[in-house]
């Protein structure tokens, strides 16, 4: 099976590297937490016919496989697919969880990913530090292009500066209106680390918030392309996830209307802080 690409990326406005998507195509990224393996296979295919280039996935999600073998099967050169996958727990020593990167490499059947994550701060100081060794271990060898976190804190990142002369290209992260996260946002900013969206659309518990739906409603579009131009706005690489054919195509062109100024300042003016996450925080994880 072959699909149709476009040669080129678009740019990250932080990290060039980072981006995945067709030319004059937003960076959206399609998120595979959920999928079930039986048919992450085919979403996967239907992502890459869409023109999705940018998947995020991990070891958790026990999917890694069938994302591999979606891409070999769509007939795309490897090196046109951005992928990202993380690690959560710690081996108990560092060579041991570099092999667990590399399984996740044998499993997806590639020879690098563009993106290996610590996927939770939750593992300690102890295990915070062996699982970023085995990570730049991980880059120094090949394995991975670029390395970084998902659910840190400012003091997470801080710790890593402690032991390591290698800042996180990414921390990745809920964000949309109700949780925004801004001191870590300001961080990493500061920082030059590019933020990923997870969660943009509030997994539609929002859908009918009368603020976001007249910003809809006025603009002649909906709800869900509303969130992903907020996000896109703000700078962050949203990571929407789908089973849905129709809800992939949705979720992917976010093009014909512009958020004005005034429609920013109302999303923005929605944020209720941790309150308004809609998964577990883990950023002051201790």
């Amino acid at each position: 099976m072959h699909l149709s690409h476009d040669p080129e990326p678009i740019s990250s406005s932080v990290n060039p590297s980072l981006s995945s998507t067709k030319p004059n195509r937003p960076n959206v990224g399609l998120g595979l937490y959920l999928s079930p393996p039986a048919v992450t296979k085919r979403t996967v295919l239907w992502a890459l016919e869409i023109g999705y280039r940018h998947f995020d996935t991990a070891q958790y999600y026990e999917n890694e496989s069938q994302l591999g073998e979606a891409i070999r099967e769509s007939g795309i050169p490897r090196e046109q697919v951005f992928l990202c996958t993380k690690i959560l727990f710690p081996e108990g020593s560092m060579e041991g969880s570099l092999e667990k990167c590399k399984k996740s490499l044998k499993d997806m059947g590639v020879d690098y990913v563009d993106l290996f994550l610590i996927h939770s701060p939750t593992s300690g100081p102890n295990g915070r530090r062996e699982l970023w060794e085995a990570l730049c271990r991980l880059k120094e060898e090949g394995g991975a292009r670029q390395i970084g976190v998902s659910n840190y804190g400012v003091k997470h990142i801080e710790e890593i500066k402690t032991f390591s002369n290698v800042m996180p290209a990414v921390n990745q992260v809920e964000i949309h209106p109700w949780c925004q996260q801004r001191p870590i946002i300001e961080h990493c900013k500061a920082n030059h680390i590019t933020i990923q969206a997870y969660s943009p659309l509030v997994r539609n518990t929002k859908a009918d918030h009368p603020v976001l739906r007249q910003i809809a409603e006025t603009l002649g579009t909906s709800t869900t392309k509303v969130l992903l131009q907020w996000s896109l706005n703000q700078g962050y690489l949203p990571l929407p996830k789908s089973d849905d054919l129709g809800r992939l195509k949705e979720n992917f062109d976010v093009r014909g209307f512009v958020l004005c100024a005034g429609d920013m300042k109302r999303l923005n003016d929605l944020d209720e802080g941790m309150e308004g996450a809609v998964v577990p925080q883990y950023t002051e994880a201790p």
